[in-house]
C-alpha cells in the first residue's frame, strides 16, 4: 500500500499547525514549528492569496494528512460519507474517526496514528478479542479493542500503558485502565472532533 514517507514535520509547517504527526515530539520544543513558522520550500519566496478552489483544496489535504489517508481512500470515505443520511460533512469526519488505527490512538494505545497503524499491521491490537491487522477497520459501537499479548510483550507498550492515566480520551470512548480496553460508548458527533477542520470546504470540493 502506497505510504507518504517523507519528513512528516514538513505536512505541519505546510498546513502551519500541529497535525500531532510525530507523538510526543509535536508536544516539546523540538517541535520545527514552533522553531520555524515558514512553509517549506525557497526562502523568502512571496505566498499567493488562495482562491477559493484552493482554501478547499487545502482543508482537505489538512484533513488527510492529519488520519494519514491518501487521496484514493479519502475519497471513498467522501462518497460513502454523502450516501449516508444526515449532514455529509459531520459523515466524513465521523468515518474517519472510526477507522481502528484512530480509534487506538484516541485511547492512549499509541503516541500517534502513525503507530497506532503500525500496531495494528503488525497484531498487536485486537477487537472483540480477536486479533485485527487492517487499520481502516471501521469500529461500531459496543466494540472493545484491547492490547494482544503479543503487543504487551513489546517495550513500546510497557512506556504507553504507564501514561494511560494522563490520556485525554474523548466522551464516545472509554478506557478500562485496569484491563488496558477501550469501548466505543457512542458514535463520535462534531463537538467531539477539536481540531479546527472546516468539513463543508472538503465536501464543496469534491462535488465540483
Amino acid at each position: 500500500m502506497a505510504r507518504y514517507r517523507d519528513a512528516s514535520c514538513r505536512l505541519c509547517r505546510r498546513e502551519r499547525m500541529k497535525l500531532m504527526l510525530k507523538g510526543d515530539r509535536c508536544v516539546s520544543a523540538k517541535c520545527p514549528i514552533i522553531k520555524r513558522r515558514d512553509v517549506p520550500g525557497p526562502v523568502n519566496r512571496k505566498m499567493k492569496q488562495l482562491s477559493e478552489y484552493g482554501v478547499q483544496m487545502r482543508e482537505k489535504q489538512k484533513v488527510k494528512r492529519i488520519y494519514g489517508i491518501l487521496e484514493k481512500q479519502f475519497r471513498n470515505y467522501y462518497h460513502e460519507a454523502i450516501r449516508i443520511s444526515g449532514v455529509s460533512g459531520e459523515n466524513l469526519l465521523r468515518l474517519l474517526e472510526l477507522r481502528l488505527d484512530n480509534v487506538v490512538y484516541r485511547l492512549g494505545l499509541a503516541k500517534s496514528r502513525s503507530q497506532a497503524r503500525q500496531f495494528v499491521y503488525h497484531g498487536f491490537i485486537s477487537v472483540n478479542g480477536k486479533k485485527m491487522t487492517i487499520p481502516s477497520y471501521c469500529v461500531k459501537v459496543g466494540d472493545k479493542i484491547s492490547i494482544t499479548d503479543r503487543g504487551n510483550a513489546i517495550g513500546q507498550f510497557k512506556e504507553i500503558v504507564e501514561d494511560l492515566k494522563n490520556e485525554y480520551v474523548p466522551a464516545w470512548l472509554n478506557l478500562d485502565l485496569s484491563s488496558k480496553t477501550g469501548e466505543i460508548v457512542t458514535l463520535p458527533i462534531r463537538e467531539h472532533i477539536e481540531y479546527p477542520i472546516n468539513e463543508q470546504l472538503i465536501i464543496e470540493y469534491y462535488s465540483k
